[in-house]
């Protein structure tokens, strides 16, 4: 196995990016199993495990807040892991354990199997998304590291339009049990030998060997846990971030059991590649420039534009034009939202901080939106539909679009 290495002090980023490619390959890889089996995958077996077993949505949605609970007291840990096992231990490790996970909940013959189940996959998720991801490429990139985490995040919106849209035809075919299995099991084949060959083994980076970095730049290097978690400029980032998540993974763990009366199985596939699709160009597009742009009025442009987007499913549920341009542009800031936490991060805070400090922002987020399936399925079981669901969504995206921008919530740096 080759050993990969840090660049040079100066080295290019043009020289970065050719010399370190065959990570971000593996972690866009990666990122597609990942969010293919644990995040646009929920909303696949919520309607599937509800067709099959008459389950009610409340009580199968609950088991994807067990998910994202039972995950997010495994992300804290995820630098550590890193730095002790190593990237190919941890990711390899991940993507079996989600596999693995996926698999058991797809069998599932009890509402009980289902929560054991999420507890695997949960372990999984944690080694795999965007902490593990991101902490990674911070092992191997330093000028375009931005650039570098974008575009392997991209993988997490190609699981939207390829590994969920392919799980709702097959689940119609063979069953959910046989769709999950055999996908799992085709992509671990091929997932597993690209990690341990493009994921090499990095030497410390450079700019953690620039001691006078923190004082040049006026960053906080914050060593603990306790440190962050008193840092305002920590939850200036995390809260808002959290709010929004919440709205956002509440809204596609239900969205194709809230498509599928209006647009049936083989529209409802369609919109969720839209979704998807746009999620990647929104990405890919924001990627090459975001380093140049104010982030969090970006951010709070992207939280504004998905509230647009639900007002536009709540107003018009019945036509498929309408609901087929709500998942467009929702979908523009999918990408977005997940991503632009470890760019603001990057930004905000010190190289050596980076890892705990992403690792601890996605905790607080996904402590808060692992209730928002449950609440979701719980509001739309009494109202009988998904109308209060859409405007709470709304609701918390506009209340983070304004918090991400509000100067109070800084710590002493303005952004």
């Amino acid at each position: 196995m080759h050993q990969t290495l840090s660049p040079p002090i100066g080295m290019s980023a043009r020289t970065e990016l050719a010399r370190h490619w065959p990570v971000i390959l593996a972690c866009f890889a990666t990122a597609i199993f990942a969010w293919g089996f644990g995040f646009y995958g929920q909303s696949v077996y919520l309607a599937e495990l509800r067709r099959a077993h008459g389950w009610s949505i409340s009580v199968i949605a609950s088991s994807t807040t067990v998910f994202y609970l039972s995950g997010a007291l495994l992300l804290t840990r995820v630098h550590a892991a890193l730095d002790r096992l190593g990237p190919r231990v941890v990711l390899v490790g991940g993507v079996v354990l989600l596999g693995g996970g996926a698999i058991l909940l797809s069998r599932s013959q009890s509402p009980w199997q289902l929560y054991v189940a999420a507890i695997v996959m949960a372990a999984g998720w944690a080694a795999t998304t965007v902490t593990a991801i991101s902490t990674t490429l911070a092992l191997f990139f330093d000028s375009q590291r931005g650039l570098a985490i974008s575009l392997a995040l991209n993988g997490a919106s190609a699981a939207g339009f390829t590994v969920a849209p392919f799980l709702v035809t097959l689940s119609s075919r063979v069953g959910l049990a046989g769709a999950v299995t055999d996908t799992v099991l085709v992509l671990l084949a091929l997932l597993i030998p690209l990690i341990l060959i493009c994921v090499g083994r990095p030497e410390p980076h450079a700019s953690a060997r620039r001691t006078g970095e923190v004082v040049a730049d006026g960053l906080p290097v914050l060593p603990t846990s306790g440190q962050v978690l008193r840092d305002r400029r920590f939850w200036s980032i995390a809260a808002p971030f959290a709010l929004v998540l919440a709205a956002q993974v509440g809204v596609i763990v239900h969205l194709v059991a809230l498509l599928l009366p209006h647009l049936g199985a083989h529209g409802t596939a369609i919109a969720l590649s839209i979704t998807a699709g746009a999620a990647m160009a929104g990405r890919l597009g924001l990627g090459f420039v975001i380093d140049r742009l104010h982030q969090r009025r970006v951010s709070a442009i992207s939280f504004a534009s998905q509230a647009v987007a639900l007002g536009l499913m709540l107003a018009l549920p019945d036509q498929p034009g309408a609901l087929y341009g709500a998942c467009l542009l929702f979908g523009l800031s999918v990408g977005n939202v997940i991503t632009l936490p470890s760019l603001i991060v990057q930004r905000e805070f010190a190289s050596r901080s980076f890892g705990l400090v992403i690792g601890l922002s996605t905790a607080v987020g996904q402590l808060t939106y692992a209730l928002a399936p449950a609440i979701l399925g719980m509001l739309r079981d009494l109202a009988g539909g998904y109308g209060p669901a859409l405007v709470l969504c709304m609701a918390l995206e506009l209340v983070g679009a304004a918090m991400v921008l509000r100067p109070q919530f800084l710590g002493s740096r303005a952004v």
